[in-house]
């Protein structure tokens, strides 16, 4: 089992929400996003099973998108 790293984990205003940039050990970064009402706790975003994102700068960017209150 490949292991990832939290780089940074940015919490929404509201200290419910929060999502996580994590680096993968070829370098790849991906996303991990945590929602109290979701049950299953922090759930794996789509670009962490495949190649992921090149830098940490498009896993935000990414990470943008499905958190829209993420502004750093």
């Amino acid at each position: 089992m490949s292991r990832k790293v939290v780089r940074r984990s940015i919490d929404a205003p509201d200290g419910v929400h929060c999502v996580d940039l994590l680096e993968g050990p070829q370098g790849s970064f991906a996303l991990c996003r945590r929602d109290p009402e979701d049950p299953h706790g922090w759930r794996v975003l789509p670009g962490l099973d495949g190649e992921g994102y090149v830098s940490l700068d498009k896993a935000r960017e990414a990470a943008r998108a499905v958190a829209p209150w993420l502004t750093r």
